[in-house]
């Protein structure tokens, strides 16, 4: 079967197909059924796209041409921009995300934020002198030049892809890097797409943006993590790949940005508005719970546990959900079979642990076909239980309770994880302090959104290493060199 046009690699300027003429099918999460064929990449083609990038790295302008690179971004913006809504229905479908979503995180807002990264090609000062200095009795004037690291391989999850595919190739690209891009075999559309505009209406030279796709992640995705000619890995997903990824750059000490799991808890405090943070409770469920940031512990103080759990037993009884083309629903389908099987699993493990199923924790039967899961509410959840400690990605929140301020901190940092968190109350000095002894890459105070092209996200712990996002996310695809010269005077 020939892949259409749309849905081909992008590999050194060209649409192609696999080597092999392989192919795979794209899965409706929703329905189960087929949505068509892309290619399916293996080791030649990957090596095609490894040599084409470190090519155009090593031999074209791009790295130095400033002004080359605003250009093409700002012509990939434009076409993305006309193309939005062909772009929609087709995000909906691959990923089972709310259409509701597309108008915010999924699509708009990250299309929108693409001229941060682009104006970022003038913010940055790349290059700036410091202060003679005198060392072994020479004094010496000495400048700092900001380059390009090289080629980077950009590798991203299926729950957010659209975006984190241009939170990925922008900013390095706009740093003067060349690219290539490996999206999850289960979305993979959402990377042919802009691989499809980026040849059909930009200047991007041959080879410095590559999109590979591949139902055999781990074949290709081992060629690009270890090959020498590659200088950075940067990856989002699951923090058992991430470990697998820094293991396999370290013999030529590739740079690795990882964003990785998360298991976030949202401490409402004694004087916080109950009906109110326990009526967005179910909010954790907004797209199938598949989010690494989201809250997915909510820690109620003992004071007012019960009239908690009455009020989130109620949120989560009254939350909509289903077909992902109905805009009225926050949360649809899981990505596939083997994902629905894990939350499941999980479900199981924490009634077997003792936690007390409230609302959900099975397959709707309402939804004969797609990858569906019950909003879940479990409460009285052991903070070290299972389903307390691993990261569900599902639509399921544990509820914790706990006795005073340092209490609800402890059980916070209670974590191998440390992406996100949220704290809510009547005291905002309170709240705010609190929040800054949560070991966490964010955390939202009182209802704060953190998220922005400026702003940095990322994580402690098992949640990650660097910065997605403004200045710092920015410099994650920057080298610093040091120049020593003469003295002016």
């Amino acid at each position: 079967m020939t892949v259409t046009g749309e849905h081909r690699m992008l590999i050194d300027g060209e649409l192609v197909d696999a080597a092999s003429g392989a192919t795979y099918s794209n899965i409706n999460p929703a329905t189960e059924e087929s949505l068509g064929e892309v290619a399916d990449a293996g080791a030649p083609d990957m090596e095609r796209a490894i040599a084409a990038a470190r090519r155009a790295f090593d031999e074209s302008d791009w790295a130095n041409d400033r002004e080359l690179r605003k250009r093409c971004l700002r012509q990939l913006h434009e076409a993305l921009n006309k193309e939005r809504e062909t772009l929609r229905p087709q995000i909906v479908a691959e990923v089972g995300a709310p259409l509701m979503l597309t108008y915010a995180v999924q699509m708009d807002s990250c299309i929108d934020d693409m001229e941060w990264d682009i104006e970022c090609i003038d913010r940055v000062e790349w290059e700036y002198d410091l202060p003679e200095h005198e060392f072994m009795g020479m004094r010496s004037a000495r400048r700092v030049l900001r380059e390009p690291i090289g080629v980077v391989g950009a590798i991203t999850p299926w729950n957010f892809p659209f975006m984190l595919n241009l939170s990925k190739i922008v900013p390095a690209l706009a740093a003067g890097n060349s690219v290539i891009l490996k999206p999850a075999p289960d979305t993979p559309w959402s990377a042919t797409f802009i691989g499809k505009l980026a040849s059909e209406y930009t200047d991007i030279p041959a080879g410095v943006l590559n999109v590979v796709t591949s139902s055999d992640p781990a074949t290709v995705g081992e060629m690009l993590t270890g090959d020498p000619r590659v200088d950075m890995i940067s990856f989002t997903g699951s923090t058992a790949v991430g470990k697998r990824i820094m293991a396999n750059g370290a013999d030529t000490l590739k740079r690795v940005f990882l964003e990785l799991g998360g298991k976030s808890a949202n401490i409402v405090l004694d004087d916080a508005d109950l009906a109110a943070q326990c009526a967005a409770g179910a909010m954790v469920c907004m797209h199938g719970g598949q989010g690494c940031a989201i809250t997915t512990r909510m820690l109620l103080p003992r004071s007012r546990y019960d009239e908690g759990v009455e009020l989130l037993t109620a949120a989560f009884e009254s939350w909509k959900y289903g077909d992902p083309t109905d805009a009225e629903n926050l949360q649809g389908p899981l990505i596939n079979a083997r994902q629905r099987e894990r939350v499941l699993g999980y479900i199981e493990k924490g009634k077997a642990e003792g936690a007390r199923l409230v609302v959900g924790g099975g397959r709707p039967a309402q939804h004969e076909k797609g990858y569906y899961v019950e909003p879940t509410l479990f409460v009285d959840v052991d903070p070290d239980s299972t389903i307390a400690q691993e990261e569900i990605f599902g639509p399921v929140l544990v509820v914790i309770p706990y006795e005073d301020d340092d209490d609800a901190v402890r059980i916070a940092n209670n974590s191998p994880y440390g992406l996100s968190g949220a704290v809510s109350g009547g005291d905002f000095d309170r709240a705010y302090g609190i929040a800054k002894r949560i070991r966490s890459g964010t955390v939202s105070v009182n209802g704060g959104l953190w998220f922005g092209p400026d702003s940095p996200f990322g994580g402690y712990k098992q949640s990650g290493l660097g910065r997605e996002h403004g200045i710092a996310g920015f410099e994650e695809y920057l080298e610093t060199k040091t120049i020593g010269l003469p003295p002016k005077g």
